[in-house]
């Protein structure tokens, strides 16, 4: 690299640098450490590394950078402003400010330019290795020898944070599995954590550990130029393996009292500190200052991503013009687009009665398969029995990324992160499947999804305590109630074939997670739930079974519980206590509907009990505090499914005398 390009990048180093302190002081809250030790590593990714176009954030033919390390949010930020995205510098001003799109840790949505929600450590690199998981599936998919549509790199900068947490391990494990060859992961390598020293709490071989992954590793002084140039240029040109670029540098560099301490990690410098950083890095002391000489560069680069930009177009229109067929698949990926009358199709499905929810639910992802080339899935290893396999596609492999079928093998957390990695790639409806009770592995990626309003399934099967005889280890009963407190999570916990059909419907139309929640058991269709969806699954919950006379017991239960509910139901018209059951799928859905909706469907029954193989919490909100819930008050057993049901009370003459009956 040639001295006056060593220079602009310095100044702009210098640039970030400042900036960032800034921000942090004036918000009193941040993290400065990460933005004045990486400030080199920043200028060189957006101001030589990366292709991309900061007039649209979203162009498709773009390299993606994720900052796993979101705390040092303030480095992304400056270098988001200073190369042109919607970040101004009254957005910097407002650092953590309420309703500013420069929040605490950057934000999916919120601020042009972050490509993905990050703050929990590891995640980001996880959800990037789901990115570069997608566009190598795009790459083989789309790509011709005469066009290179997809010859993206996703980048990702982490710390020693994100490298311990488990999730990285599971994600990394798998990149070199698959050999992710179009991924990067920039590891700040500064030896200091939130609590200090890095020695006091972890002593591995990163690289070493990197390497038995199967990824090629460099290490490089995060100060070097010529290094960066060096190494990235060789990633760039001939990238073979998932590489680390495993980056040496001091947390808080330049500044003189808290530079290489944890000290400088997670509290503004301070008044006194800040202006002696500045005046030891050579920085002007006006507050969010920008040499024109870095306005310049970037307007430069700007320019020049434009035109790369419109060079990729032009690619595009030709590689359609040469592939029409590719091309009608791509402009289905990239739209989402829903056939007309996939719904009547799905609703014809012709599925076995009775089944399990899992079984009915697979025979509904085999048509979607079929109709929508977006659908895309993958499994904690156990397709088998959550029965995510797309049947006619095959598996995404090493070199081999023409399948629809990700094998995830038992890397739930990883999972759950790269499918939101997927959807965040705009031409993917991704769905990942696993046991409910495993949801707890996945907990934080899930509500991370839902926060980013993500488009994309979960598939949890074996649901409750009558998946028998494996026990309490993987029997849920506080799961149902746990993902439904995630806002934004919409949960599904269909009766039937005609309700998982219908809640596939609900997912589809969505902007937002969804997750399935599916029997491993045999389940009867129902006649009332085979009504529109607009009439029932889509309201949320609906009468599924009326009354005979004057209400008097008003039933309300969820999936596998429906069927017994209406028996119970049955057994109280017998005894002269007409009862309705109302199916409620979906609490969300329901709660959105009008009141006048919800207090029709409920009635005014003397009586409201529910029922639920899961716990007791949330239920009162629809019996009232002097309903009865019918509930699981503890952990289950091993034992088959109808020794359960007994010894647990969910059997109608158990019900019946908890009504009184």
């Amino acid at each position: 690299m040639n001295d006056a390009d060593k220079k602009i990048l310095e100044q702009v180093a210098n640039t970030v640098r400042g900036l960032s302190i800034d921000g942090v002081q004036a918000a009193n809250s941040g993290h400065p450490g990460l933005p004045l030790g990486c400030a080199e590593m920043g200028a060189f990714l957006f101001g030589s590394a990366m292709h991309y176009n900061p007039k649209n954030s979203k162009w498709l033919g773009r390299d993606r950078l994720v900052l796993s390390a979101g705390h040092g949010s303030m480095w992304l930020y400056s270098l988001l402003h200073l190369s042109g995205y919607k970040v101004t510098i009254d957005d910097l001003k407002n650092f953590r400010q309420l309703h500013s799109c420069t929040p605490g840790h950057p934000e999916y949505h919120d601020t042009d330019g972050v490509e993905t929600t990050t703050g929990p450590l590891g995640q980001g690199i996880a959800s990037s290795i789901g990115m570069a998981l997608g566009l190598k599936t795009l790459q083989s998919k789309f790509n011709t020898d005469e066009h290179k549509l997809f010859d993206n790199k996703v980048y990702c900068l982490c710390g020693d944070g994100c490298i311990m947490e488990g999730i990285s391990s599971e994600a990394s494990s798998y990149a070199g599995h698959v050999n992710l060859d179009n991924y990067v992961l920039i590891y700040d390598a500064n030896h200091i954590t939130l609590d200090g020293p890095l020695k006091d709490s972890c002593s591995e071989d990163v690289a070493a550990r990197y390497r038995a992954y199967g990824w090629d590793v460099y290490e490089i002084d995060g100060y070097d130029f010529d290094a960066m140039e060096k190494t990235f240029a060789k990633i760039r040109e001939g990238q073979k393996r998932p590489t680390l670029v495993k980056m040496h540098t001091i947390i808080g560099k330049g500044s003189p009292n808290k530079a290489g301490s944890h000290k400088v990690h997670g509290s503004p410098l301070g008044p006194e500190e800040l202006k002696l950083t500045k005046e030891n890095l050579g920085i002007s002391l006006e507050p969010f200052y920008v040499p024109e000489e870095v306005k310049d560069f970037f307007a430069m680069h700007a320019k020049q991503g434009a035109e790369r930009e419109a060079n990729w177009d032009a690619m595009l229109e030709a590689w359609k013009k040469a592939n029409p067929e590719l091309a009608k698949e791509f402009t289905a990926m990239e739209k989402k687009e829903i056939p007309t009358g996939l719904e009547k199709e799905i609703y014809a499905l012709e599925v076995k009665d009775p089944i399990a929810g899992r079984e009915a639910s697979h025979a509904v992802i085999q048509l979607l398969a079929k109709n929508l080339p977006f659908i895309y899935g993958g499994s904690a290893d156990l397709s088998g029995s959550d029965k995510t396999l797309i049947n006619d596609a095959t598996l995404i492999e090493k070199d081999a990324f023409t399948g629809r079928n990700f094998k995830y093998g038992v890397r739930e957390f990883a999972m759950a992160a790269m499918t939101s990695g997927l959807a965040l790639d705009q031409l993917f409806f991704p769905f990942c499947g696993t046991f409910l009770t495993f949801s707890d592995y996945m907990r934080n990626a899930v509500r991370l999804s839902a926060i980013m309003r993500l488009p994309l399934v979960y598939q949890f099967t074996h649901d409750s305590i009558f998946l028998g005889e494996d026990g309490p280890t993987h029997q849920p009963v506080e799961h149902f109630m746990a993902l439904r407190a995630i806002p934004r999570l919409h949960v599904m916990r269909p009766a039937d074939t005609n309700e998982v059909k219908r809640a596939w419907l609900a997912a589809l139309h969505y902007e937002g997670p969804t997750a399935l929640i599916l029997s491993r058991q045999a389940l009867p269709n129902l006649p009332g739930t085979d009504v529109p969806f607009s009439e029932g699954v889509g309201r949320g919950g609906y009468i599924v079974q009326k009354e005979n006379g004057p209400l008097d017991t008003l039933i309300l239960a969820t999936g596998s519980e429906v069927s017994l509910a209406c028996d119970v139901a049955k057994a109280l018209e017998a005894k002269g206590r007409p009862a309705r059951v109302v199916s409620m799928p979906c609490f969300k859905l329901f709660d959105k509907q009008d009141k006048a909706y919800r207090d029709a469907t409920f009635g005014n029954p003397k009586r409201r009990v529910s029922i639920e193989a899961g716990v007791e919490l949330g239920w009162h909100k629809y019996t009232g505090i002097d309903g009865t819930v019918i509930c699981m008050e503890d952990f289950g057993l091993s034992a088959p499914a109808e020794k359960l049901a007994e010894e647990f009370g969910f059997t109608v003459d158990k019900i019946l005398a908890r009504l009184g009956a």
